[in-house]
């Protein structure tokens, strides 16, 4: 009876696994990969001051977005937003892909609603 050292055991093994992987070809999780993320719009001055953008993000705000970050949300269920030291591309983000405990928006609302509620946020007129 011939013996085969643990190492030799473990390396016909390893072997072994790794020609059955390759024979079976790429799994689900090899082939599958994450949605892409779209590139963040393009905020110019003109659009993030158009008053018919403002109003429209102002109305999503109203609708869904203060309920976590509006000032009678306070303080509690989100952080409290200084959008002066925010860049449009940075608000559009979290808007978008969310973060932490913050739901992403991307599936709910439209590239203009999301576009429109960074104009809200960087406008004048923005109040929690």
């Amino acid at each position: 009876m011939q013996f085969r050292s643990m190492a030799t055991i473990l390396e016909s093994t390893a072997a072994a696994a790794a020609a059955f992987a390759l024979a079976a070809g790429p799994t689900n999780a090899q082939t599958t990969s994450a949605p892409a993320e779209e590139p963040p719009p393009n905020f110019d001055s003109a659009y993030l001051s158009n008053a018919a953008n403002i109003t429209t993000g102002k109305t999503v705000w109203d609708n869904q977005c203060r309920h976590c970050h509006g000032s009678s949300a306070y303080p509690g269920k989100a952080p409290k937003l200084t959008p002066g030291t925010y860049t449009p591309s940075f608000v559009y983000d979290r808007v978008t892909y969310g973060f932490r405990g913050m739901p992403p928006w991307k599936d709910v609302f439209t590239l203009e609603e999301r576009k429109a509620v960074v104009a809200y946020i960087k406008s004048n007129d923005f109040s929690p």
